[in-house]
């Protein structure tokens, strides 16, 4: 058996071995809002329930531990002390990688990831409409844990409010966890889907990707392209060139004989099937080609 003691791991080996033992964790989806309103929204992996009575929650906005920075959430419940926290099933999990992209302060990583916000009752930071079940709260406290890279700061939140979706509701008003399909995160870039076991999901680009609120509307407002799809397609750091996209198409009429009369329906199922397979390139150039 390898045996450690802290102090002698790299920081960033240590991370590691703690988020791959310690897993699969589950996820707050963490809705605030700064000092002149502008909201923010970003994951956390280090979160539980903690006490029914009071209800609490703890989530932490660890310090990041290759530069020491810390993010935005952190600022935002420290000078507003609420925060809504949605809870992460599959049909949304795209979106919500997407939204832990580094965007500057002041993007609204809901508009970046497709979300709707929905106004909450009680605090201000807004809720996500596509989560079925939202907690709003009030910060009772922020314990930080540390001044180094890959210290957490404790955010001990107080449930004021609950949403929960009636599809993810029994009969008797239990939850039904097959329903509800939560997913959890893992090490690296893996994740557990309650109901199905371990996937993967490449982490956000390093440069940014473009997002939803960057789409045509006839992407953007698809019919056939779900909330994963589009947080797949928003990581990309720039659309594809016409040049690429016509000499994309010109190879796949082989293949699709069709596709330069293709109508935008046919073609959003085409992108899908590219998807599927992680191919988001290939996906956005069936999208963005032009019918004859």
């Amino acid at each position: 058996m390898a045996s450690f003691e802290p102090k002698d791991l790299p920081v960033s080996k240590l991370h590691s071995y703690l988020l791959s033992a310690v897993a699969p964790r589950p996820i707050a989806f963490a809705s605030t809002i700064d000092e002149n309103g502008t909201p923010n929204l970003s994951p956390f992996s280090f979160f539980n329930v903690f006490s029914a009575n009071p209800p609490i929650m703890i989530f932490s906005p660890a310090r990041r531990v290759r530069d020491n920075t810390i993010k935005h959430t952190l600022l935002n419940v420290e000078n507003v002390k609420e925060v809504v926290v949605n809870v992460v099933n599959y049909d949304l999990v795209h979106q919500m990688s997407l939204s832990s992209t580094e965007y500057p302060k002041g993007i609204n990583e809901f508009e970046k990831a497709g979300l709707t916000m929905v106004p909450s009752d009680l605090v201000k930071p807004f809720r996500v409409a596509e989560s079925p079940v939202q907690f709003e709260c009030k910060v009772n406290e922020v314990v930080a844990l540390g001044n180094e890279g890959g210290a957490g700061n404790l955010v001990i939140c107080e449930v004021l409010k609950l949403h929960i979706d009636n599809e993810v509701l029994n009969e008797d008003k239990t939850l039904n966890q097959t329903k509800l399909d939560l997913v959890a995160r893992a090490g690296g870039s893996l994740y557990s889907r309650a109901k199905k076991g371990f996937f993967e999901i490449p982490k956000p680009i390093s440069t940014q990707g473009i997002g939803v609120d960057s789409f045509p509307e006839y992407v953007k407002n698809s019919m056939i392209l779900t909330g994963n799809d589009l947080g797949m397609l928003g990581n990309i750091e720039a659309l594809p060139s016409d040049d690429k996209v016509e000499a994309f198409v010109n190879d796949l009429s082989n293949r699709y004989p069709n596709i330069k009369t293709a109508s935008h329906r046919e073609k959003h199922k085409l992108a899908r099937n590219y998807l599927s397979f992680g191919d988001v390139e290939s996906a956005w150039k069936i999208l963005l080609s032009k019918s004859k």
